[in-house]
């Protein structure tokens, strides 16, 4: 029950980009295309979970050193290094999702949520298979973010002239990214 809990709250309560304001820029960046979000939300869950199969451990390991002071460096590379392979995979086997990813892709590596989710994890003391099933769920947050982000601007692209001329472009982007937030702001509460 604690792991389902835990997946939900991470998906509609903490979610890392509407709650906590972590991952804007490929947030913004890559929703304008439906195919590109879900691409991009899928890379970030596997780097998340895969980041953290490989962060826990090793901050065990700087614990046991006394040298956890370490672990944002630490992480910071582990994550580069796995978002390179990662990189190198889609190149190779799926390259129309390298290409649409473009830039983004590299940038996973500077995505702050894959560090916070890695940090959070050692912060609150979860154990490995909790920090797992955390990562996951922030994941599923960040693509369910990606997707709704990406319905909604693929309405507003076919619909400019409902939108005011000020208004046209990134401000209703960054508009309905706020409304966004504030809806999920209905579902505090629903998990402890």
């Amino acid at each position: 029950m604690l792991i389902l809990t835990t997946v939900m709250s991470m998906i509609l309560v903490n979610n890392y980009v509407l709650a906590q304001f972590l991952g804007i820029c490929p947030f913004l960046g890559v929703s304008k295309k439906l195919d590109s979000a879900i691409g991009m939300g899928i890379a970030v869950v596997f780097v998340m979970v895969v980041a953290t199969a490989a962060t826990w451990p090793i901050q065990q390991i700087l614990n046991s050193f006394n040298i956890g002071y370490l672990q944002t460096v630490v992480f910071i590379l582990v994550i580069a290094a796995l978002v390179q392979l990662i990189e190198m995979m889609l190149k190779k086997y799926i390259p129309s999702l390298h290409k649409a990813l473009g830039i983004y892709l590299p940038l996973i590596t500077t995505n702050c949520t894959v560090l916070g989710v890695c940090i959070t994890n050692i912060d609150e003391g979860y154990g490995y298979v909790l920090s797992l099933f955390n990562a996951f769920g922030a994941g599923l947050g960040f693509l369910l973010a990606m997707i709704l982000m990406a319905g909604v601007r693929g309405k507003l692209e076919g619909n400019e002239a409902g939108v005011p001329v000020p208004f046209r472009g990134l401000p209703i982007t960054l508009i309905t990214a706020a409304i966004l937030s504030v809806s999920f702001m209905g579902f505090s509460g629903m998990f402890q």
